[in-house]
């Protein structure tokens, strides 16, 4: 096993794409790094996802500025993860929208988790030195909000815990088509660090009961078409479960996290290995499955030296 995190040694620049899934409506996608959405509305454009410094964030601008010249009047953040809130001062928007509980654990732990996830995935804090700070929003809801770009409604929904406690979705009702952060992936591994996993199958349902047209992932492709959502939703649901599924049975009996992470990788990896970032997330995943499996329901906060702890113990 190697002594240090996968995404450590990651420092291969990822392919573009800009991908038009509905009416005016852009993922911005990059072979498994955080994708960003796009949704353009009478007067002006919001922004979903703001990548994890300003420096990357002007790539999404740029592929903005390649189909509109709208002004960016909004951001809205899924959830509080540096990598996807960190370069938000680049788009000058006058609106950053997250939901309440996100903004609580901004509070919590979002200094900590910029710390964290920089040591862990330094390609993705390219321009680092240009983040001003932590990103507050200037708005947050509970449930449900909606915007209007012009005609255009855009529904912020939380459908329930998964990713992180603080989830939201973005959902498009004229085209039918959902931002959904890191609750569903395509072809990439969830980061299921801070995630709930007992909720996480629910959460899945609650977004296919909308029979979406298509699906902007957290991460990997676009998904275009009901099939392909749902069988997104699928894939996703899989890998929550049986990431989960082995460690519950560990920790029943009393077993050891290195335990855990030898039942979860005999469980995943003949599924799940070729999928992006595989290997970074899975030591933050069985950690976070082991504490949830022994009744540790608010996820502790990672710090570089629990990082680097964590990773010790896993190694034996």
């Amino acid at each position: 096993m190697s002594k240090a995190f996968a995404s450590q040694g990651d420092l291969t620049e990822k392919k573009i794409s800009f991908t038009e899934i509905g009416d005016g409506l852009y993922a911005f996608t990059a072979e498994g790094d955080p994708n960003s959405g796009v949704i353009i509305g009478d007067d002006s454009v919001m922004v979903v996802e703001a990548q994890a410094t300003p420096r990357l964030a002007r790539k999404v601008i740029d592929c903005i500025r390649t189909v509109t010249d709208k002004p960016i009047s909004h951001v809205v953040l899924t959830h509080y993860h540096a990598v996807r809130v960190l370069g938000a001062s680049a788009f000058s928007a006058g609106q950053v929208i997250m939901s309440d509980a996100a903004r609580k654990m901004v509070v919590e732990r979002g200094q900590e988790d910029w710390d964290s996830e920089f040591q862990r995935f330094p390609r993705l804090f390219q321009g680092h030195e240009s983040i001003p700070g932590l990103t507050w929003p200037t708005t947050t809801f509970n449930g449900k909000m909606s915007v209007f770009l012009g005609k255009r409604r855009v529904d912020i929904l939380q459908l329930g815990r998964a990713h992180t406690a603080g989830d939201a979705v973005i959902h498009v009702p004229d085209q039918n088509v959902m931002f959904t952060g890191d609750i569903v992936e395509a072809h990439s591994a969830c980061y299921c660090g801070d995630g709930h996993f007992a909720d996480w199958g629910r959460t899945l349902e609650a977004i296919r009961a909308y029979d979406l047209a298509a699906i902007a992932p957290g991460r990997g492709d676009a998904v275009v078409g009901r099939d392909a959502a749902n069988a997104a939703l699928d894939r996703t649901k899989d890998f929550v479960e049986s990431t989960y599924r082995p460690v519950v049975r560990i920790a029943a009996r009393g077993g050891s996290l290195k335990e855990a992470w030898d039942a979860v990788r005999a469980e995943c990896d003949p599924k799940f290995r070729d999928y992006a970032i595989y290997e970074h997330c899975l030591p933050f995943n069985v950690a976070r499955a082991y504490d949830e499996a022994r009744g540790i329901d608010h996820p502790r906060i990672w710090t570089a030296d629990r990082d680097l702890q964590m990773w010790a113990d896993l190694q034996g």
